[in-house]
């Protein structure tokens, strides 16, 4: 039975990840700030550890096999670097050196696909791509970035294996996080979309890909995990479509989000965190399409379909709704 040490247990991915882990055998050690927030199966073979990513972690993770890092600092409201290098970039490094320490056969890093250059519908982005604004001027992505850099200069002491998921959606995302984008459109009478896209994922198709990275893929390497380029209005026409709602689509145009951000700016120059900024409402003008090629033939990946996440999350979110 192979151990693995998992962060982010809370998170979308990882709610998703501890199900599939303990179906399929694994022995999991999972850290978790708050374990009363932990609403997922219970097992013999996990056990709960509470604690922080700043900490030593290192007597966790003897005897572990490999070590699963989703946990990060996603928020898109606060306005310094600092937040997000210290969780994203510094308190990976303490992970991965801790691993190195304890001699963990394989470290998974999932970071995101706005480290990667995105490309159009005919062209989609691959890892071989120069991160690209907007996202270069997101300190989400920056942070994730110095992360990656180094792994990757350390990756000749350790395997590590480097994800990067696009737009994830499905069920258990109790927080919610991406499914905020779900909630935005459904059971709705009018939706408003901005201008740009996303690629979608289904979140077990993720799930999927970091198994497959315990025994597939080169140490070192990067590897989009992706599914289907679309419009955001595309996106909710397959919502509506598939939660039998007929909603009105309204467009919001550039110049109003434009207005938006320069408001934002303005609040934040005052010190008040808000996720109203120029940057922020840039990305939502953006169509960040990506290639999945490379995990399909490195990492034996194959993809569901955007419907599939959707009629997941929709089915999740509405039985949440219930009494």
């Amino acid at each position: 039975m192979k151990k693995v040490f998992l962060t982010g247990i809370t998170g979308l991915l990882g709610s998703n990840l501890i199900v599939r882990l303990l179906a399929e055998g694994y022995e999991v050690t999972a850290l978790v700030r708050d374990p009363t927030r932990y609403k997922g199966p219970q097992s013999e073979h996990l056990q709960l550890v509470k604690g922080s990513l700043q900490a030593d972690n290192t007597p966790l993770l003897k005897d572990i096999d490999m070590v699963v890092h989703t946990a990060a600092e996603t928020a898109t409201h606060l306005r310094d670097y600092g937040p997000y290098h210290a969780i994203n970039c510094v308190a990976t490094r303490q992970l991965f050196d801790a691993a190195i320490q304890a001699k963990v056969k394989r470290f998974i890093f999932v970071s995101t696909a706005n480290t990667i250059g995105y490309g159009s519908p005919d062209t989609p982005g691959t890892e071989t791509l120069p991160m690209q604004y907007p996202f270069t001027n997101l300190d989400y992505a920056l942070s994730k970035k110095e992360a990656e850099a180094y792994l990757q200069m350390r990756s000749h002491l350790l395997d590590v294996v480097i994800l990067h998921p696009t737009f994830l959606i499905g069920a258990l995302d109790s927080k919610p996080s991406s499914g905020r984008l779900i909630l935005a459109g459904l059971d709705k009478k009018w939706i408003f979309y901005p201008p740009g896209g996303k690629n979608i994922v289904y979140v077990k198709d993720v799930v999927q890909a970091v198994l497959q990275s315990f025994t597939h893929g080169r140490t070192g390497e990067s590897y989009l995990v992706c599914g289907d380029n679309m419009s955001f209005k595309e996106f909710f026409r397959i919502l509506c479509r598939l939660s039998g709602q007929k909603s009105r689509l309204i467009p919001v145009p550039r110049f109003l989000l434009r207005i938006v951000g320069f408001i934002g700016d303005t609040i934040r120059f005052f010190g008040i965190n808000t996720s109203l900024s120029t940057i922020n409402m840039k990305a939502l003008c953006t169509h960040p399409y990506y290639s999945n090629q490379r995990s399909r033939e490195e990492l034996n990946m194959q993809y569901h379909s955007t419907e599939t996440a959707v009629t997941e999350a929709i089915g999740y979110f509405r039985e949440r709704k219930k009494p």
